[in-house]
């Protein structure tokens, strides 16, 4: 409760700094008449689409075993509008269309095919569509070295709604080669839970008769009486440009979350309870239970050196820590090597460790009288890595254009993730930036 009062009271003196860096700013803008170059001349439009899709063998919604087999779809439309020479309206609206075999197995039996982990099922739950809109507002002073932002958000799916609101502060300094920011986050979240279908009122007598196992199937489930959960970030960077060729930046993340942080529909198994089943799937003891609050605490570090003309070296290092056990490393480099004034490809590497969360138990491993668990194999100990490439077109001139709108750039990305707890995924990013003069 204690961390939850200061935590509180720090987003009120957040508060109060930002608007006191409105209030500066404005006072700047008023006693300053000269000309100045407009933040964003054009309105700009970029058009972003990104497929992922995966397969791995612990799919958390059959309790660490069975098919992780999905695949998501997702176009993004980004609409950045000046709004006089100081101001820009940003509007970023999106879907994600996704088909998951694991989770189509929150409700397994459809008659179609024998009930299995590794079999997906034709239920309502094999997909969704979340639907999500975050527009933004930046006012920068009239000397380039303020710039306050606010956003709100918004995102709906089947069995979850979320709203989200937060600002920042950017200060530039020591003839912009310094940098300052500071920012805060608030999401409000609340689900309507899909529990798996054998905890479902009703289910045991209508199924009764193709329950196998011995003795009685009598799972400890209990419904969830929270159903919010509430997020509150806040962030610190500060970046350098040391020289022609080098430049770094430094970044702290704070992230308090409370409520229901348990996902409803991943069942768990437990070692002291007898295995029940109906044709080859094991009917849920219990699912998931984890803490009503979480800290993270992450702190991150980039760089950036020119080692030619043509070719940079970029790299980024990041250490994270909560209080649910998981403490991880994150290291990756990107390498952009500029093929012509236009073009650029670049190489891309990722290296990804974490530890256990203490509340993560493998299949039959938990106990009935523990108190918190979890087979979410996103909460176990592994490694990653993630190997890609990318290439981009870039003219910051537009001179490719259709009646009045210019193509400002393209880009196409490929990585491939291997995780060491058998996870492997693809995913394909492609983006195009345009002007409408």
């Amino acid at each position: 409760m204690r961390m939850q009062l200061n935590l509180k009271k720090s987003f009120v003196v957040f508060a109060f700094l930002l608007l006191g860096a409105i209030h500066t700013i404005f006072s700047q803008q008023n006693q300053s008449q000269e000309y100045v170059k407009k933040v964003l001349d054009n309105t700009e439009i970029e058009i972003l689409y990104s497929y992922y899709d995966q397969d791995g063998t612990h799919a958390a919604v059959t309790g660490g075993e069975g098919t992780e087999k999905l695949n998501d779809m997702t176009p993004t439309l980004v609409v950045s509008i000046p709004l006089g020479e100081n101001n820009v309206l940003t509007l970023d609206a999106g879907l994600s269309a996704y088909t998951s075999a694991s989770s189509s197995n929150i409700n397994p039996f459809d008659g179609r095919n024998p009930a299995s982990p590794w079999i997906e099922s034709s239920g309502a739950s094999r997909s969704d569509v979340l639907s999500y809109v975050h527009p933004s507002f930046s006012r920068s002073s009239k000397d380039r070295n303020n710039i306050v932002n606010a956003n709100i958000a918004f995102s709906n799916e089947y069995d979850y709604t979320s709203i989200g609101f937060g600002g920042g502060y950017t200060h530039l300094m020591n003839d912009k080669n310094t940098e300052l920011g500071l920012s805060g986050q608030v999401y409000l979240d609340n689900y309507n839970p899909q529990y798996p279908i054998e905890l479902r009122p009703g289910f045991v007598g209508s199924f009764g008769g193709g329950i196998t196992g011995n003795g009685t199937y009598a799972p400890q489930f209990t419904p969830f009486a929270q159903l919010k959960r509430n997020s509150y970030s806040a962030s610190l960077t500060l970046s350098q440009i040391f020289t022609k060729k080098f430049q770094a930046s430094l970044s702290m993340d704070f992230v308090f979350q409370e409520g229901l942080l348990s996902t409803p529909h991943q069942r768990v198994y437990f070692a002291d309870k007898e295995p029940f089943f109906i044709e080859d799937f094991q009917l849920a003891d219990d699912v998931e239970r984890l803490p009503f609050n979480r800290y993270k605490l992450p702190i991150g570090a980039r760089f950036s050196y020119a080692i030619n003309e043509s070719v940079t070296f970029r790299g980024y290092m990041r250490y994270y820590y909560d209080n649910w056990g998981i403490n991880s490393t994150t290291a990756s480099a990107e390498i952009p090597i500029k093929i012509s004034d236009k073009f650029t490809v670049y190489p891309m590497y990722r290296y990804y460790v974490q530890t256990a969360s203490k509340y993560f138990f493998p299949k039959d491993i938990a106990l009935s009288t523990d108190r918190y668990y979890t087979s979410d194999y996103d909460l176990s100990a592994f490694n990653a890595h993630q190997y890609g490439f990318g290439i981009s077109y870039k003219d910051i001139f537009a001179n490719a254009k259709i009646w009045k709108i210019g193509l400002k750039s393209i880009y196409f990305r490929f990585n491939h993730y291997e995780r060491s707890t058998d996870l492997k995924a693809n995913i394909f990013g492609l983006g195009f930036k345009f002007i409408l003069e």
